[in-house]
């Protein structure tokens, strides 16, 4: 039982760093809350249900929905934040809740206001790999996310893209005056996150087999909470506080506890603690 709760925690944890990472890198460039990133993993899993009538192969639904999200997001960043740069902190945060909202409509008109299946095809028969207490299915979504992860850790700390990105957090004008094509290496920003946001969405399709046009909702305040947990643009914090969350909600829902709080309810208990006694995240800096 206890290894059974870890491994589904774990699993969690591993999802929901999936979809807070781009959040978190979009917020560690700009200092924009990018609401319609729920929009963009919403959008990678109708990606996905469209992509299989090319391939059933997961891996190749899994690039396809990341490849649209990332030219989403790109899209995104050069027509709507773009433009409002120097604006308010509030006018991009208002204009990335209009569109999360306009998303989840285009999601209801488009495919209809059902839950769709994503019965992907795990290659080599993966997903047939049982243990006692981890099932197929969860060291398939475990494999992609750490994969991920991986992916994210060696672009941010051994790329000159990466580099980029470091220096734009620290300062723009500073960073162009090095040399630096900042408008480049913040729409990679946006590319790279809203991708990895996008295989969030097919593998969260796949492993729950359902599709809504509401799916991103609860993503979309519960990431909120998570990127404050880690410390508000901290990409590593966020990924342990993800884990930490998944975990915690496992076995919370299973005890006495979860009889009086329901799961999503959790994130913000943790939020609310945290904002109490280290406001600045439990890994950011004052």
């Amino acid at each position: 039982m206890f290894w059974q709760q870890l491994a589904n925690g774990v699993t969690m944890g591993g999802i929901y760093a999936l979809i807070t990472l781009g959040l978190t890198m979009v917020y560690g460039v700009l200092r924009i809350l990018h609401i319609s990133h729920a929009g963009v993993f919403a959008l990678g899993a109708y990606a996905g249900v469209v992509a299989l009538s090319l391939s059933g192969n997961l891996v190749v639904i899994t690039l396809i929905a990341m490849a649209v999200c990332g030219l989403v997001g790109m899209l995104m960043q050069r027509w709507v934040y773009r433009p409002l740069m120097g604006s308010s902190r509030i006018v991009p945060l208002i204009a990335s809740i209009g569109m999360f909202i306009l998303m989840e409509d285009l999601f209801r008109l488009a495919a209809g206001p059902y839950v769709l299946p994503l019965p992907a095809e795990v290659p080599f028969g993966l997903d047939q790999i049982t243990t006692s207490f981890v099932t197929g299915n969860q060291l398939i979504v475990l494999s992609g996310a750490v994969g991920l992860l991986i992916l994210t850790w060696l672009v941010i700390n051994h790329t000159r893209l990466g580099l980029a990105w470091k220096a734009t957090e620290q300062d723009f004008e500073t960073a162009a005056s090095c040399g630096i094509n900042v408008d480049q290496a913040v729409a990679m920003n946006f590319l790279l996150g809203s991708a990895i946001a996008g295989a969030a969405g097919v593998l969260v399709g796949f492993y729950y087999n359902s599709v809504s046009p509401t799916m991103g909702s609860v993503p979309a305040y519960k990431a909120m909470a998570i990127a404050v947990l880690g410390g508000l643009g901290n990409v590593w914090g966020t990924v342990v506080a993800s884990v930490l969350l998944g975990v915690t909600e496992a076995f919370l829902v299973t005890s006495p506890v979860g009889l009086l709080l329901p799961r999503d309810s959790i994130a913000f208990v943790a939020l609310i603690l945290v904002l109490l006694f280290r406001p600045y995240g439990l890994f950011g800096r004052r």
